[in-house]
């Protein structure tokens, strides 16, 4: 079996990200049909299942998979990360409101059995990914 894993790094200040706050989520798709039978279904807008909730270590790592074995499926995920919080941790002077708060990847998972790792590189005022093993 695969698992999850995610790495923050810190390009404005050149380090790992320490001490980010994560929330990991599982996108639910809503129930067919769930319309007709009188149900609230939120207009049938996918839910978010709360998974796990992390703080990244000293190299910007969980100190362990965010998912892995029977808890990593096929599936649509969202990463959020509270970026605003640690680049205020940092020291850094930012305007009221920061361009970047929270900061949401969202992605699939075609194949449970592969690792898939999803980092995010981060500034106060960008942010990339990509999928790596």
């Amino acid at each position: 079996m695969g698992k999850l894993s995610t790495h923050v790094l810190d390009i404005s200040l050149g380090k790992p990200g320490q001490g980010v706050a994560l929330q990991l989520f599982r996108i639910a798709k809503p129930e067919l049909g769930a319309e007709n039978k009188g149900e609230n279904t939120g207009g049938n807008r996918p839910e978010r299942i709360l998974l796990k909730t992390a703080i990244t270590n000293a190299d910007g790592r969980c100190d362990g998979p965010l998912l892995e074995g029977e808890q990593f499926q096929v599936g649509r995920y969202e990463l959020v990360f509270a970026a605003g919080q640690y680049f205020a941790q940092q020291g850094i002077k930012l305007p009221e409101p920061n361009f970047l708060d929270e900061i949401t990847l969202a992605f699939g998972v075609a194949d449970a059995s592969q690792n898939y790792h999803v980092p995010l590189v981060m500034s106060p005022w960008a942010y990339s990914t990509y999928r790596g093993s």
